[in-house]
């Protein structure tokens, strides 16, 4: 019988159970190694079994399920309730009961819950504080009380303030393609992390990112400053840009809009762009993992015209041209050699 279990599952049969709990394992540990020895340890693993790889996609669903919550604390509840209603020795039985299946799924269920808050949290700060957000790979246009319009590229988030006679947007975070009315008595004010846009009726984007805030302007004329205030502005021209840090503006560069900007038509143009840099901007439009082995990489120049709306492709294509292998895991994880 056993012989006959190895035979239908593969040669190394794991009880459903048992890969449950691996399966857990791997999933907490790959929530925060993914180095290149766990990697190669897990696809070991993940390829050694299909029983394994079934409970570890099972946990991706579940980790994505929206109803997860609700079926966690469901069974945490019954959980409970049986406990309460059972003395010690029958809670062993009632367990037992339960069978080991439904409490690996309940607490499963339960710590998959508690990561996706963790991860989530960012996201849900975010929401908290802005009027509009985008999610992954999702472009969005808004039309603001004063008739200038922002389209918003993907992850990204702002809040406005256009009371009193104001017009502030604060972009909180991603990028954001401003078309702002021209009321030279009411000037358009834009604040990212380190940058300050100051308008009164213009065409430029803000991107901000964790350690610096791009813009770029296509259209008219625009004044920026450090949020901070220290220091000299900076007066851009059609076809120029500026980076703010905290270091800070590091004076007007050229910039070619067409280009820069290509992801309001939905591409993304790379021309002589590292490796490394150009898999990071790909990877802001994935909804899922990419981990690059080594740096052999990074600096190889890349270029080419790629598609947001399939990144994953996109990532595939910029891959290969790069002389890069590439390996899909379960849970959307690309691992580039």
């Amino acid at each position: 019988m056993k012989q006959d279990r190895q035979d239908r599952a593969g040669s190394s049969y794991r009880h459903p159970d048992q890969a449950t709990d691996e399966a857990l394992d791997w999933f907490l540990r790959l929530g925060e190694d993914r180095d290149a020895k766990t990697l190669a340890a897990f696809d070991k693993w993940c390829r050694s079994d299909p029983v394994r790889a079934a409970a570890f996609d099972e946990l991706v669903r579940l980790h994505a399920m929206p109803s997860l919550r609700r079926a966690t604390l469901a069974d945490a509840s019954r959980l409970r309730a049986q406990e309460r209603g059972s003395g010690g020795a029958k809670r062993k039985g009632s367990a037992r009961g339960l069978g080991r299946g439904r409490l690996v799924g309940a607490a499963a269920a339960a710590l998959l819950l508690a990561i996706a808050v963790v991860h989530q949290y960012p996201v849900l700060m975010l929401r908290w504080q802005s009027d509009y957000v985008t999610m992954t790979g999702e472009r969005r246009s808004i039309t603001l009380p004063d008739g200038s319009t922002v389209l918003m590229n993907t992850a990204s988030a702002i809040a406005v303030d256009f009371e009193e006679e104001h017009r502030r947007v604060t972009l909180l975070g991603g990028e954001a393609f401003f078309d702002v009315r021209h009321d030279p008595a009411h000037p358009f004010v834009v604040t990212g992390h380190y940058a300050q846009v100051t308008v009164t009726g213009t065409a430029f984007s803000v991107r901000a990112d964790t350690d610096a805030d791009v813009v770029v302007l296509e259209r008219g004329s625009v004044e920026v400053r450090r949020t901070s205030g220290e220091g000299s502005a900076e007066t851009l021209q059609p076809g120029q840009m500026v980076i703010a840090s905290r270091q800070g503006l590091s004076g007007t560069r050229p910039a070619d809009p067409a280009r820069t900007l290509a992801w309001r038509d939905g591409r993304i143009i790379f021309e002589d762009r590292p490796f490394g840099q150009a898999l990071a901007d790909l990877q802001r439009y994935f909804d899922g993992s990419v981990v690059m082995l080594g740096n052999r990489l990074d600096k190889r120049p890349v270029s080419g015209n790629y598609r947001i709306d399939d990144p994953e492709a996109a990532i595939r294509t910029l891959a290969v041209a790069a002389g890069a292998s590439i390996t899909r895991l379960p849970g959307d994880i690309l691992i580039l050699r």
